[in-house]
């Protein structure tokens, strides 16, 4: 087993759901819902959550479903992010900056997936 908090998709991943937590903890709950940002919070820390458990996996197959999750939710997270970006319900420069790294991280566990997959 691989000590999952060395990957920098998983690093990457935590830095991720800090600044989303921070992010959205600073928009009012009577402005976006509360229904959006639990979804959107739940999309950030599922990404590292899904890596963790990912790289607990003894065969192949089933690290790459774990990461296809991780994938998953870094791409629901992004719309989340865009339209909390549309709305203009947060800074704009502080979205862009994590924005910059969801898409970082997708093409990590992209990468990976590419690895495990070959």
């Amino acid at each position: 087993m691989r000590d999952f908090t060395k990957l920098e998709m998983w690093q990457l991943g935590m830095e991720v759901a800090d600044e989303v937590l921070e992010i959205l903890e600073q928009v009012p709950p009577s402005q976006m819902g509360f229904k959006l940002r639990d979804q959107a919070t739940d999309a950030a820390c599922s990404i590292p959550s899904n890596v963790a458990e990912g790289s607990s996996r003894r065969s192949e197959k089933e690290k790459f479903r774990f990461f296809e999750f991780a994938l998953g939710s870094a791409f629901e997270l992004q719309t989340r992010l865009l339209i909390v970006q549309r709305r203009n319900w947060a800074d704009e420069n502080r979205l862009d900056a994590v924005l910059t790294k969801v898409l970082l991280v997708q093409r990590k566990i992209g990468a990976f997936m590419g690895v495990l997959n070959a």
